[in-house]
């Protein structure tokens, strides 16, 4: 089972947002946490609360234990640009862009509970036999 949780419009260019992604990819949920939680960038508190706001769900809505959970993939892409132009002498105007970026994250279980449950139910059969 999968989790899906996604920011749009994030005021920030998707390249240092995927600076701070990067770190946390593919770790459990607690460990990237703590690395969230120490890493000095105007993008880690808001990763974090997108993170915090996955096991939310996955622990209240469908019932997933919060220690087999990890990040299975984040993806950063470009969001829409803000175009500006900043005036300089002589009448020049030079092009300023302010970037935005979408933040997707999908947490997943390491190992399922329902097949936890077959294989105990596997290896008793074989223990009866």
């Amino acid at each position: 089972m999968e989790i899906k949780v996604k920011l749009s419009n994030f005021r920030t260019s998707p390249r240092k947002v995927r600076q701070v992604a990067d770190l946390v990819r593919g770790k459990s949920v607690s460990e990237a946490q703590s690395i969230l939680l120490f890493t000095v960038n105007k993008s880690s508190p808001i990763i974090l609360k997108l993170l915090n706001s996955a096991i939310a769900s996955a622990t209240h809505d469908m019932h997933m234990d919060e220690s087999n959970l990890y990040i299975a993939r984040i993806t950063v892409d470009e969001g829409p640009k803000l175009k500006r132009w900043h005036p300089m002498s002589r009448g020049r105007a030079y092009p300023i862009i302010k970037r935005s970026s979408h933040i997707a994250l999908i947490l997943s279980e390491k190992k399922p509970v329902e097949t936890k449950i077959k294989e105990v139910k596997k290896e008793v059969k074989k223990v009866k036999k």
